[in-house]
């Protein structure tokens, strides 16, 4: 079995910057991360071992047993980090300099007076980081989500790894849906995001099925999986090689392999190897 890696995938600078900030911490039990610092069940398990203490992403509110708080790379909102300096406690910053782009965007564009329309994934945490500064915002996570707005000022800011497509598709519901609105987009989606999905309408040019390595709850390695499979190619989502299935793999000759902005390295060869050795096992018993 052939196996075709994308031309751009896996770990993006803002990811490898947050795990350096947090590998220069001498001491980790001083330390608690404010959720999970990225949505890789590999990296948390590490964090843990080193002696970080982690709060739980989806209830971040009881206070941090330890002096410093690691900010993830999703960041957090203004109002967030002041209840955490009120608390006592010390910022260890670790905020993807991408997604303080949306931050900064959201808070001009209702600085001019606009209804702020957010673009992403409810409950995410970068999405909520970003609408908990806001006065008035929605979150539109899909085309059916959207309706006639009120304001008739507008903007339009996106998750950094919505998938640019379904950006283009909102925006466009938006305009249909508002013709007398001003509107104004800030397109805050991010580069690595955009070279990753790319690379991936390549990749499925050229293979039959689709590996995509990276975490459960990782939204950019989801995204990839569902643009695989809009494009009628089988995909397969695992986070190790452990996840791979073999039977998977029947009738298939070549396979791609791709991977989300929060993958190690490692796991991606560990992935390709066991490709490999699938595909030699299968050889071997035809």
């Amino acid at each position: 079995m052939n196996v075709i890696r994308a031309e751009e995938m896996g770990m993006c600078f803002g990811v490898r910057d947050a795990l350096k900030i947090a590998q220069a911490i001498r001491d980790p039990a001083l330390v608690t991360i404010h959720g999970e610092l990225v949505h890789n069940p590999e990296v948390t398990r590490r964090l843990a071992e080193a002696g970080f203490r982690q709060a739980p992403e989806g209830d971040r509110d009881p206070p941090a047993p330890t002096p410093l708080v690691l900010i993830t790379a999703h960041g957090v909102s203004d109002a967030e980090r002041r209840r955490l300096e009120a608390a006592g406690k010390g910022l260890v910053d670790a905020t993807c300099p991408l997604v303080r782009r949306v931050h900064e965007a959201a808070k001009g564009l209702e600085a001019e007076g606009r209804h702020v329309l957010l673009i992403g994934q409810p409950g995410h945490v970068e999405v909520r980081g970003v609408a908990d500064d806001l006065e008035h915002c929605d979150v539109i996570g899909d085309v059916d989500s959207v309706r006639s707005y009120e304001s008739r000022r507008l903007g339009i800011v996106c998750q950094t790894t919505m998938p640019p497509d379904l950006v283009d598709e909102v925006c466009d519901r938006i305009r249909l849906l508002n013709p007398r609105a001003d509107i104004r987009l800030v397109d805050t989606v991010c580069l690595p995001t955009r070279l990753r999905q790319r690379a991936m309408l390549e990749l499925v040019r050229r293979v039959e099925a689709v590996v995509v390595v990276g975490g459960r709850h990782s939204n950019n390695t989801r995204r990839l999986v569902q643009l695989c499979r809009q494009h009628q190619t089988p995909a397969l989502h695992v986070e190790s090689a452990a996840d791979l299935e073999p039977g998977w793999f029947e009738g298939i000759t070549t396979v791609g392999l791709t991977a989300g902005t929060s993958t190690l390295d490692e796991t991606i060869d560990e992935v390709h190897r066991a490709l490999g050795r699938i595909g030699t096992t299968r050889e071997e018993e035809v």
